[in-house]
C-alpha cells in the first residue's frame, strides 16, 4: 500500500461546484473537429474580447478565485448537430444559436447577454413547422434522443474535475476499491454490454476470458481506429469526453488484472489524439493513473499511440501487430488475443464507445443501464446520421428505436437532391459502412439492435447511416463501398486481395454497360467466397454491401444488365436521354443536329428522345441552348 494520500473525489466535486456557483453565465462553443474547422475558436477568441469591451468578467478557466458574477466562456467536445455548426449555448437561458460566425459576436453580447434579446436568425428554424427553436429542448434532433454515451461532450474536455464534479471515476473506484475482478467481470456481463466495434460480443465474458488466461502481464487496449466512410462516433467521444474512454479503460484493467494500457487513435484524428493525451496527462497528475490507485495495490498506466490510418487495424489482430511496430496486417485466429496478444500476452480489446459505456454501469448498476435498449442489445448506440437528410450529425438512441424514428423525427425527414425536403422519396439506408448492409422502406420500423439486423442481412458495424433518396444508384452504392475496401484491403489473404478486386471489376461492367447475365452471377458467386474464405472481418464483410443491394435491389441491376439503363441517371454510361418539357422551346436545334433522327417534335412544341434509337453522341445537348437535354 502507499502512504501517499488518496485521491478525494468528493473534495474535488465540492471545490468544483463551489467556484461553479460564483458563475452567473455560460457560454459553451462546440470545440468538436467539425465546428473548430468552421471557426469556432475564432468565435469563442472574439467573443472573450467582446465581452471584456463591454466590462463583463469572462474566464476561459473555472478557478477557485474566479470572481463572483463571472460569465465561464468554455468549449466542449462535438455536440451532435454538425450541419448547424459553429454551435453556441448560452446557460442559464437555455439559448443555442447555430452557424456562429466572428461577425455575430457583436450582436450576441449587445443583444442577448447585455439586454436578454433572442436572435431569431441565429436560432434553429424546424423546416417542418417553420418553428424557431430557442434551445435543445425545442429541437427534436436532440429532444428524442437518448444521450448516454454522449451525456458528459457538453462538458469541458480538458478539465477532469468537471468529470469528476458529474460523477466520473466513482465507477472506477468502487471497481478498484470494493470489487474483485469476477465480480467486475459478472458486472459488465450481467448489464448486457455489447461491442460496440461491430460484432456486438459480450464485453463481460470477453473480459472473462482473459481473467481466465495466467499471465503476470496483461493489457488493455481501445480501439480508436475508426475508419469507415462517414463513421465519426469514436472520435467525438475521445474529443468530448476523453475521461470516460479512460475510466472505462480502469475498470477493464481491474476486471482481468491488467497494469497496462493504450489507446490506440488513427493519425487522422489530431484533436481526439491531444485531447486523450492530455486527459491522460490530467489524470496522472490527480492521482488517477498510476500505482496504488485508490489506496489499494492497483496499478494501472495508459499511452496514447496514433496509428497510421489503415482501415484493416480496426481488427484486433491487425492492430497488436500495428502496436508491436509490424505491418498492421491480421492473423488467423484462435489463438485469441484473450489468450495471446499484445507481445504474446493475454490482452483485451474493447472499442472506444463500448469503453465509455462501462464508467454508468457501475457508478449506477447494470440494472439501471438495462432499462433502455432491448433484452439482447441493452442500452444506447451512437450513430453518424448522414446523406440525404434534414439533420445531419451525431445521435444516441436506444437499441430497439425504429429506423423510422431515426430518419423521420430525429433526422428530420428526407431530401431530394436539391437539399428539398420530400419524405415520400425514402429509398435506402447504408448502415454499417462497409462491413454493413443496405435497410429498405419495408424495414422503416424495424427495431434497430444486433439480432434485428443481422436477420435481413445487415450489422450495426460501427454505427454509420446514410440515408439515401431515389434519385440514388444502389450499384453505384455497392462500387464505392467496394472500391473502399479493396484499397484498404492488406493483400494478405487471396480471397479478400483478389476477390475484392474481381467484384470491384465487375461492378464497374455493370455501371459502364459491359454487363451480361454471367456478369450478375458471377458477382453474386465471388462475393459469397470472399465471405466465406477471408481471413479478417474486413474480408468477410467486404461483400455485405454488394450482397444486400442485390437481394433488395435485384430490379436495378438486371435494369443495368438487361435493359442497359439506370434507372436514376446517375450512370452516364447507361444513362437515359430526356428533354426537360419545361426548358424546352421548340426550337428544332437539338432535331437538326441529331445524327440518327432520334429526336421527334414539331416548332414551339416539346420534343421527344427516343431512347432506343438514341447513340448518346451528345450532339443535341451541345446545340441546345436552353439547358432542356438532361440524362447525357
Amino acid at each position: 500500500m502507499s502512504a501517499e494520500p488518496v485521491i478525494d473525489l468528493e473534495k474535488i466535486t465540492a471545490d468544483y461546484l463551489a467556484a461553479a456557483g460564483k458563475i452567473k453565465r455560460r457560454i459553451i462553443l462546440c470545440a468538436g473537429t467539425g465546428c473548430v474547422a468552421n471557426g469556432s475558436l475564432e468565435v469563442r477568441k472574439r467573443l472573450a474580447e467582446e465581452l471584456a469591451a463591454a466590462g463583463i468578467i469572462a474566464e476561459i478557466e473555472l478557478k477557485a478565485e474566479t470572481p463572483e458574477g463571472s460569465t465561464y466562456l468554455s468549449k466542449s467536445g462535438c455536440q451532435g448537430f454538425c450541419q448547424a455548426g459553429p454551435l453556441l449555448h448560452l446557460e442559464p437561458e437555455g439559448i443555442l444559436y447555430t452557424k456562429v460566425k466572428v461577425s455575430d459576436v457583436k450582436e450576441i453580447v449587445e443583444k442577448t447577454i447585455l439586454r436578454g434579446e433572442i436572435i431569431d436568425r441565429l436560432l434553429y428554424v424546424d423546416v417542418r413547422t417553420g418553428k424557431h427553436c430557442r434551445g435543445n429542448a425545442e429541437i427534436p434532433f436532440y429532444s428524442r434522443q437518448k444521450r448516454v454515451v454522449l451525456a458528459n461532450c457538453m462538458i469541458e474536455p480538458d478539465d477532469v474535475r468537471e468529470y469528476i464534479a458529474r460523477g466520473g471515476y466513482a465507477g472506477a473506484r468502487k471497481a478498484v476499491r470494493d470489487m474483485t475482478p469476477e465480480e467486475v467481470c459478472q458486472t459488465a456481463i450481467d448489464s448486457g454490454l455489447r461491442g460496440r466495434g461491430g460484432g456486438g460480443f459480450p464485453t463481460g465474458l470477453k473480459w472473462k476470458f482473459t481473467l481466465a488466461s495466467k499471465n503476470a502481464k496483461k493489457y488493455v487496449i481501445c480501439n480508436g481506429d475508426e475508419g469507415d466512410p462517414g463513421a465519426f462516433m469514436d472520435r467525438s467521444v475521445m474529443e468530448g469526453n476523453p475521461h470516460s474512454v479512460i475510466e472505462g479503460m480502469m475498470i477493464a484493467a481491474r476486471a482481468i488484472e491488467a497494469d497496462e494500457g493504450f489507446v490506440y487513435v488513427r493519425a487522422e484524428y489530431p484533436l481526439a489524439v491531444k485531447r486523450m493525451r492530455a486527459a491522460v496527462k490530467a489524470a496522472e497528475e490527480a492521482g488517477l493513473l498510476g500505482d496504488h490507485l485508490f489506496g489499494t495495490d492497483f496499478s494501472f498506466r495508459l499511452q496514447v499511440m496514433e496509428g497510421a490510418g489503415a482501415f484493416v487495424c480496426g481488427e484486433e489482430t491487425a492492430l497488436i501487430a500495428s502496436i508491436e511496430g509490424k505491418r498492421g496486417m491480421p492473423r488467423p485466429k484462435p489463438p485469441f488475443p484473450a489468450q495471446s496478444g499484445l507481445w504474446g500476452k493475454p490482452t483485451v480489446i474493447n472499442n472506444v464507445e463500448t469503453l465509455a459505456s462501462v464508467p454508468m454501469i457501475f457508478r449506477e448498476g447494470p440494472a439501471a443501464y438495462r432499462a433502455c435498449g432491448t433484452e439482447k442489445s441493452p442500452g444506447t448506440k451512437t450513430f453518424a446520421l448522414t446523406g440525404h437528410v434534414v439533420n445531419t450529425g451525431l445521435i444516441e438512441v436506444p437499441f430497439g428505436t425504429t429506423l423510422r424514428e431515426i430518419v423521420y423525427n430525429i433526422g428530420g425527414g428526407v431530401t431530394d437532391n436539391s437539399g428539398k425536403v420530400t419524405n415520400d422519396d425514402f429509398k435506402a439506408v447504408q448502415i454499417g459502412g462497409p462491413s454493413g448492409g443496405c435497410l429498405t422502406p419495408d424495414m422503416l420500423d424495424l427495431p434497430l439492435d444486433f439480432d434485428s439486423l443481422r436477420s435481413v442481412g445487415a450489422m450495426v458495424g460501427s454505427g454509420g447511416l446514410v440515408v439515401m433518396n431515389k434519385q440514388t444508384c444502389m450499384i453505384k452504392i455497392a462500387r464505392f463501398f467496394m472500391q473502399f475496401t479493396q484499397n484498404e484491403s492488406c493483400g494478405k489473404c487471396v480471397p479478400c486481395r483478389e476477390g475484392t478486386k474481381q467484384m470491384l471489376a465487375l461492378l464497374d461492367d455493370i455501371i459502364e454497360g459491359r454487363a451480361d447475365r454471367r456478369t450478375l452471377e458471377l458477382l453474386e458467386e465471388t462475393a459469397k467466397a470472399v465471405q466465406l474464405g477471408s481471413l479478417c472481418g474486413l474480408g468477410k464483410t467486404a461483400p455485405n454491401p454488394v450482397l444486400s443491394t442485390l437481394r433488395y435491389f435485384r430490379d436495378e441491376y438486371e435494369a443495368h444488365v438487361f435493359k442497359k439503363i439506370c434507372p436514376t441517371g446517375e450512370c452516364k454510361a447507361l444513362a437515359r436521354p430526356e428533354i426537360d418539357p419545361e426548358k424546352c422551346k421548340g426550337c428544332t436545334a437539338c432535331m437538326r443536329k441529331c445524327p440518327v433522327g432520334a429526336i421527334t417534335g414539331k416548332l414551339k412544341e416539346v420534343h421527344v428522345i427516343d431512347a432506343d434509337k438514341c447513340i448518346k453522341c451528345g450532339a443535341c445537348k451541345t446545340a441546345c441552348k436552353f439547358g432542356a437535354v438532361i440524362g447525357l
